[in-house]
């Protein structure tokens, strides 16, 4: 199958999905190209950073980070007008 006949096939059943299923196509399209490009800010990152970022996955695995849920209530708590 070359490269026309694939997009065409694409476009044949892209055309006949109802608009949900569309929207959820779509989604799923730029998630895919979204995580391609990620995969290409990884690279330009310095060692530094990528150790950095490997420590901290160890810290959590660990148990000594802090849930999201409890830093959220904190700095709500603080800030908030009410």
């Amino acid at each position: 199958m070359t490269t026309s006949d694939i997009k065409l096939r694409l476009f044949r059943q892209i055309d006949s999905l109802e608009k949900s299923k569309l929207e959820e196509l779509y989604g799923v399209v730029v998630n895919f190209i979204n995580g391609q490009k990620e995969l290409t800010d990884w690279d330009s990152l310095s060692d530094s950073q990528k150790n950095g970022i490997f420590d901290a996955i160890q810290e959590i695995n660990k148990g000594k980070g802090i849930p999201h849920q409890n830093v959220v209530s904190k700095y709500r708590n603080k800030y908030s007008r009410a």
